[in-house]
């Protein structure tokens, strides 16, 4: 009998479009790398729309819960820190500034200068101490900051400042205390009386040759208290507390007579929040 392999066989012949080639392992690789990439780049598209989405958004602040923007919490419209722009008073008493507004900007403005006033060189001496005080203390406290500041600008106290104790710096020396208010807060605000923390910077000491005390730079924050009296805001209570700090610079000091000039050459301003 003949073997299979002589049997005649009968084949057929598609058209090429319609052979249907299997996929083979190295065509399917390509294939799934495509995938993958698109499904990567994908999930990066979503990660930032979403960590942009309330950068797109004016007014929103991003630290905010879903709770907080529901409720219409938005950024602060402006820096508490900053300026009002506000004009200083124009008018003065005694070389200190009066007549501030009946506001929150007034009292600090008030706090500011009268910070000035009681870091003064004035308050040395008894005569010109009394003098600030009737200027810029509500009357009621008069009688109890005068006695209180009395004690505590004693002939003593002048003395460790190297001068005498009528406040007078020793011949050819010149005595410095000039405050520099570097900001204020509201800390206690209410319609008749209120409370500012003044964050001061001074100059202390005596410029000359053979000075017992150099003149140095100090910075404390001054608490004060004041009421509206129908005209100004008057200081009824005070308080003082060292610092802020900053680390001190590295410049070079200048010398006594530098010093003595400056204080006699810049003038000091009157300060408005």
């Amino acid at each position: 009998m003949p073997s299979s392999d002589d049997q005649p066989h009968t084949r057929t012949r598609l058209p090429v479009a319609e052979q249907s080639a299997p996929v083979t392992g190295r065509q399917a690789r390509p294939l799934r790398t495509l995938l993958t990439i698109l499904g990567i780049v994908t999930l990066l598209v979503v990660a930032v729309a979403v960590a942009n989405r309330d950068k797109a958004v004016p007014g929103r602040n991003p630290g905010a819960t879903s709770g907080d923007r529901a409720n219409g919490a938005t950024a602060p419209a402006a820096d508490r820190t900053a300026a009002t722009g506000q004009q200083p008073v124009t008018t003065t008493v005694n070389g200190i500034a009066t007549g501030h507004p009946h506001t929150e900007q007034g009292a600090q403005s008030a706090a500011a200068n009268y910070a000035v006033a009681l870091g003064s060189t004035d308050m040395f001496r008894t005569d010109t101490r009394h003098t600030v005080l009737a200027t810029l203390a509500d009357p009621t406290s008069l009688p109890t900051l005068q006695s209180r500041l009395d004690q505590a600008f004693s002939p003593e106290t002048v003395t460790r400042f190297g001068l005498d104790a009528q406040g007078r710096a020793p011949k050819g020396q010149t005595f410095i205390s000039r405050i520099v208010p570097v900001g204020t807060r509201t800390t206690n605000g209410a319609d008749t009386a209120t409370k500012v923390e003044v964050w001061c910077t001074g100059l202390y000491g005596l410029a000359g040759e053979d000075s017992v005390l150099p003149v140095k730079q100090d910075w404390y924050t001054l608490t004060v208290t004041m009421r509206w009296t129908g005209s100004d805001w008057k200081l009824t209570d005070y308080s003082r507390a060292a610092g802020p700090a900053p680390l001190p610079g590295d410049q070079q000091a200048a010398t006594a007579k530098e010093i003595a000039d400056a204080v006699q050459q810049f003038g000091g301003f009157r300060y408005a929040r």
